[in-house]
């Protein structure tokens, strides 16, 4: 199976302005990409305006790398200019093979792999579970049978596309998967977190990604690339699979992933703390370019 590279630069900058100087404490940036076989990162760096103190390197619990950024006790402005250069291969995830136990809808993990995925096994919103299930068993093949597992996942991915309206929204936080389904509409962040809490409900381990995703259209629209949010899904002998219900990808190129977690609250790619009455902060801005390499 052979996969053309693509090399990408990536700037993400993110500002936080206050009204007066601000005492600021400790941060913690997500913003190193997480490589593997499928992608590599060639070059990473990190810019603190004003400059930090201190920034250590740490890997979290799910092996996710991040900084961890002490500012300069005052500032009445935070910036942080996370740039990187990564290859990636991309992957044609709907030709792996699953394993043959695991090919049919419903399987079982095995003990080991049931050890490992434990994190990623259980409901975040157990009270929505039933909810969830009945509207997840809605993917099954009719009259009982078995239905092809990775096709169940194909056929959620692309009904949460063709079936639900795109929000922005810039406030923090996430949709319960029922909200989003009351609503009908919501953010790349609320359609992952309504995948992988349908997928756990039929038994699945999924977790959340938070990366970058490419687009040949934005980068023509000088926006180049957004912040992004997706799922992964393990199926037996293929691993873990991406799946994009926002725009209905499934492995590829365009998806250049940074962290993952059992929920999208647990990978954030900034978050830190201040000192200083409400009003003194007078808002965030962030900008992402990612740019595709010629030749």
């Amino acid at each position: 199976m052979t996969m053309v590279s693509i090399v990408f630069d990536i700037t993400h900058t993110t500002t936080y302005r206050y009204a007066r100087p601000v005492k600021l404490g400790e941060h913690r940036v997500m913003f190193r990409p997480r490589d593997s076989h499928d992608l590599r990162v060639l070059a990473t760096d990190l810019e603190v305006s004003p400059p930090a103190q201190d920034i250590r390197m740490i890997m979290d619990v799910y092996s996710n790398s991040v900084a961890i950024v002490k500012p300069a006790d005052e500032a009445q402005e935070l910036r942080f200019v996370c740039t990187f250069t990564v290859e990636h291969t991309g992957s044609r995830a709907l030709d792996l093979p699953v394993d043959p136990h695991a090919r049919l809808y419903p399987f079982t993990y095995s003990g080991e792999d049931q050890i490992a995925l434990a994190p990623y096994l259980p409901a975040f919103y157990p009270a929505e579970q039933a909810r969830l299930k009945t509207w997840a068993q809605g993917f099954l093949d009719e009259g009982g049978g078995q239905t092809d597992s990775r096709e169940v996942l194909v056929r959620m991915n692309k009904a949460i596309r063709e079936n639900m309206s795109y929000q922005v929204r810039h406030e923090e936080g996430v949709q319960s998967p029922g909200e989003t389904l009351d609503k009908g509409s919501g953010t790349c962040r609320d359609f992952a977190t309504l995948m992988i809490e349908a997928a756990r409900a039929l038994g699945y381990a999924a977790r959340f990604v938070s990366g970058y995703v490419y687009g040949a259209e934005l980068e023509q629209a000088d926006s180049a690339g957004a912040t992004h949010a997706w799922l992964q899904v393990y199926l037996p002998g293929a691993g873990w699979i991406p799946f994009d219900p926002t725009n209905d990808l499934i492995g590829g190129h365009e998806l250049i992933r940074v962290g993952v977690a059992r929920h999208a609250s647990l990978a954030s790619p900034l978050s830190g703390t201040w000192t200083g009455a409400p009003a003194d902060y007078l808002g965030m801005t962030v900008d992402v370019q990612v740019r595709k390499r010629s030749g």
